[in-house]
C-alpha cells in the first residue's frame, strides 16, 4: 500500500509539474508570438536565384560567359528606388563579372523573375578596358540611388571594381544626375580631394530637394569608412565633407550573425533619413553608423550652410536620438513624411523595424514591420516610393561575400507593403 501511495503521489506531482510547464511553454510560445503578432504581410515581388540581364541578343551574352565579362555568381542586387514603371536595381561590382552595376526592372511585367534592363544603356555600363579612361557617362559601381521628387535619379558612383578582389580605382567618385523622362545625363560631377579619406568609401546618397525649386537640391552622401559626410550643392556645383564624432561606428556593436555567417565590421555612417520640412524651411536629417546601435540627427540649416557645416562650434548641433536596442544595426532607413515614421533595415535580426519619431527612440517605441529568417536574411536596403509603398530588398549578402551562394536557392528578394499596412498594430501608428 505504502508503494501503491508513493508511486500515486508522485505520479500526481508529475502530472501537476507537467500541467504548469504545458502553462509556461503556452505563455512563452504566446508571449514570443505576440512580438511579431503585428508583423505586416510583405507581399513578394521579385525574386532571383542567379540574376540574368536583358543582354542586346544571345551572341553577347554567350561571349561575356566564355569571357568572364559576365559571371552570374558575382551579380548580387543591393540597392534600390522606384520611379513611376521603373524599379532601378544597383549591383555593385564587388567581384569581376558584373554585368551592368546600374539597372532597372519594368513593374508592368508579369514576371517575377526578370531579366535585369542595364539604365541608361548599356555602353553607360561597360567597364573601360585596361588604362581606358572612363567616358562621361560610364558608371563603374555604384551601391545606392535617389529618386528625387523632380524626376531625377541620383548615382554615387564609386569608382571603384572587383572591391572584394584586386580593387581597381577606374575614376574618382562621382554623383552622376538623370533626367529620368529623357533618360539623359544631366550632370556628372567628381568629389574634388578635400571630400576623400584614404578609407573612403561612399556607398549611399539622400537628396534634399522640393518641387518648384528643383536646382536648390543638395545631396547628403555618407562616408562609411572615413567616417564623415559629403554635402554636395547642385546651385554652386560645389562639395564639402563634414566631419563629427557621430559618425564613427561603436566598438561593441561590430559583431554580426547573419545567416549563419559570423562577421565583424567597422562601417561607420550609412542610413540616413530625411525628416520634414520645418517652419525654417529646413529638415532633420536622421543618420546611423552600420556597426552601431544608435540613432542622431542634425538640422539640414547646419549641413547645406559650407561655414556652419566646418565649424567645429557646431559639434553642438548634433543630437542623439536614443539607442533602438540589443542587435539593431542598420544597414538603411527612409522616414514617411505623413506619419512621422522611420523604417529601417535590421540586419542582425532578419527584419525591419519602424519608429515614429514623434516618440522617444527606445526598444519599447521600436516596431517590428516584418520577420522572416529565411526571406529577409540581410536586408540591405529599403525605399519609400511616391506612392507611399515600402519597398525591401534582401540578399544574403554576407554569405555571398564569405562562402558563396547556393544558385538553386532562392537568394535575393523584392518585397513591397504599403506604409499604412506596415505599420498597423505597432508602437509607430499613432
Amino acid at each position: 500500500m505504502l508503494t501503491e501511495d508513493l508511486s500515486s503521489n508522485i505520479l500526481q506531482q508529475h502530472r501537476s509539474v507537467d500541467a504548469k510547464m504545458l502553462i509556461l511553454l503556452t505563455i512563452h510560445i504566446v508571449c514570443a508570438f505576440a512580438g511579431f503578432a503585428n508583423a505586416a504581410q510583405l507581399t513578394p515581388v521579385f525574386e532571383w536565384n542567379e540574376l540574368t540581364f536583358n543582354w542586346p541578343d544571345k551572341q553577347t551574352e554567350e561571349y561575356a560567359l566564355r569571357s568572364g565579362q559576365y559571371v552570374p555568381a558575382n551579380n548580387l542586387p543591393l540597392g534600390l528606388d522606384r520611379w513611376k514603371d521603373k524599379l532601378f536595381i544597383t549591383v555593385p561590382r564587388w567581384k569581376n563579372g558584373v554585368a551592368a552595376t546600374l539597372n532597372y526592372v519594368d513593374l508592368k511585367s508579369s514576371n517575377k523573375t526578370p531579366s535585369l534592363i542595364p539604365y541608361p544603356d548599356w555602353k553607360s555600363n561597360t567597364l573601360p578596358v585596361g588604362d581606358q579612361q572612363p567616358q562621361e557617362g560610364t558608371i563603374i559601381s555604384t551601391f545606392r540611388v535617389s529618386v528625387d521628387s523632380c524626376d531625377r535619379l541620383w548615382v554615387m558612383d564609386t569608382g571603384l571594381a572587383d572591391i572584394w578582389g584586386e580593387g581597381k580605382q577606374h575614376s574618382t567618385p562621382a554623383i552622376l544626375i538623370y533626367d529620368l523622362n529623357t533618360d539623359k545625363l544631366l550632370k556628372r560631377y567628381v568629389m574634388q580631394s578635400g571630400d576623400l579619406k584614404e578609407d573612403s568609401f561612399f556607398a549611399n546618397i539622400v537628396v534634399d530637394v522640393t518641387q518648384g525649386n528643383c536646382e536648390n537640391a543638395f545631396a547628403y552622401i555618407p562616408d562609411l569608412g572615413g567616417y564623415g559626410i559629403v554635402v554636395y550643392s547642385l546651385q554652386e556645383n560645389n562639395s564639402w565633407r563634414v566631419k563629427h564624432n557621430f559618425f564613427h561606428f561603436d566598438p561593441l556593436n561590430g559583431d554580426f550573425n547573419v545567416g549563419g555567417v559570423n562577421f565583424q565590421w567597422t562601417d561607420g555612417v550609412f542610413g540616413l533619413a530625411l525628416g520634414r520640412i520645418q517652419p525654417n524651411g529646413y529638415r532633420k536629417l536622421y543618420f546611423h553608423a552600420l556597426a552601431a546601435i544608435r540613432e542622431f540627427s542634425v538640422s539640414t540649416e547646419i549641413l547645406r550652410n559650407k561655414t556652419a557645416a566646418t565649424d567645429p562650434a557646431s559639434y553642438f548641433a548634433y543630437k542623439l536620438e536614443g539607442n533602438r536596442g540589443d542587435k539593431t544595426q542598420s544597414s538603411a532607413s527612409d522616414l514617411d513624411e505623413k506619419t512621422n515614421v522611420i523604417f529601417l533595415t535590421q540586419l542582425n535580426k532578419d527584419s525591419v523595424a519602424c519608429w515614429n519619431v514623434d516618440k522617444p527612440l527606445n526598444p519599447q517605441n521600436l516596431g517590428t514591420v516584418a520577420h522572416d529568417n529565411q526571406a529577409l536574411v540581410f536586408t540591405n536596403d529599403l525605399k519609400i516610393d511616391a506612392e507611399r509603398n515600402l519597398w525591401i530588398l534582401s540578399d544574403r549578402m554576407p554569405a555571398f561575400l564569405y562562402r558563396g551562394l547556393k544558385p538553386n536557392e532562392i537568394n535575393y528578394r523584392i518585397f513591397k507593403v504599403t506604409i499604412d499596412d506596415a505599420i498597423m498594430g505597432t508602437p509607430c501608428a499613432r
